[in-house]
Parts: C-alpha cells; structure tokens; sequence
C-alpha cells in the first residue's frame, strides 16, 4: 500500500524510532509498503517515521549490485576518515537540495526480516543514503546538517510553514 509522506515540519518527523521487537507478518507488510511507497514517489530510500511509523526501519535502492535492502534496527559501528559532499533532496522535503557532507564509507549493522544480525560495509551513495535514513531514525532531516544561513537559503523557497523555516534556522 502507497502511504502518503510526512512533510516537514511534521512534528512526526521529529520523533526518536523505537526498535523493532517483532519480526513478523506486520513487520513485512511495512517493508512492503515501504517499498512500494518509495518506487511510487521515485525515491531512492525511506524511512518508517516518514509515513508515521516511529519504527527503526529503512529500506534503500540506490541500484546497487545486490539489490534493494531493508535495515531493521540499523546502527553505524564504522565510518571512514573520508567525507564527502552530496546533493540531497528528501520525500520529506520535496523541492530542496542541498550540499551535504556525509562518510564516504560506513559499516552497518541491522538485523534482517527474520531477526538476523546482518553488517555490511557501505560506501559512496549508498553510504550517504544509509546515513540520511538513519538520521530519519532519530528524529533529523538533512536541513538539520546545514549551518544556519545554508538553510535559510535552501528553505526560502519552501512551501512550508515560514515560520518553522525560521525555527529550523535557530
């Protein structure tokens, strides 16, 4: 099912996940509709909190090799010295990008569909991808990564509410 996205400055997008104990016919009916939410809007990843779900569960599909992923309880144990700079847009945010410095590699660590420890090494867009979830996670947008004038600009032209722009901004 196509769930409809929060948009910023949802109070939604602010809440903490909490970690998934179930590993279940519900959990793979979110990462279903995760999934499918995220091809319907042309995106590259998601997360739960996004359609107001305050679960740690991201899906991603950045074309890599193996294909698709879903990350349940992710955490980064490793990042590389490297950083990189990356144009990010957001579901959440729809219309703006900005410049984001991010790892250029990471290591995570999540637990698959059925509870099974997984980790992987990620590096350039899916690592960047990755991190951007995760912020997801614990309550972050990308705009939150840019120093104060950085995200007046970005969000200028947002059609939010000016006000939480000016908030964001603080």
């Amino acid at each position: 099912m196509i769930h409809n996205i929060l948009t910023w400055p949802d109070p939604g997008l602010r809440r903490h996940a909490a970690p998934v104990s179930a590993f279940d016919a519900h959990l793979r009916a979110l990462v279903d509709d995760l999934f499918e939410t995220m091809y319907a809007t042309q995106g590259i990843g998601i997360a739960a909190p996004q359609i107001g779900v305050s679960l740690r569960v991201v899906v991603i599909d950045c074309g890599e090799p193996d294909g698709p992923i879903a990350l349940v309880n992710p955490e980064i144990v490793a990042v590389s010295e490297e950083i990189i700079s990356f144009g990010e847009g957001c579901l959440s945010l729809p219309d703006v990008f900005a410049e984001v410095d991010r790892y250029a590699a990471i290591e995570v660590r999540y637990q698959d569909l059925n509870g099974a420890p997984q980790q992987r090494v990620a590096e350039d867009l899916l690592a960047v991808c990755v991190q951007h979830e995760l912020d997801h996670l614990n309550g972050m947008v990308f705009i939150d990564r840019l120093g104060r004038l950085e995200r007046l600009m970005v969000m200028s032209n947002y059609q939010g509410d000016g006000e939480a722009v000016l908030d964001a901004a603080t």
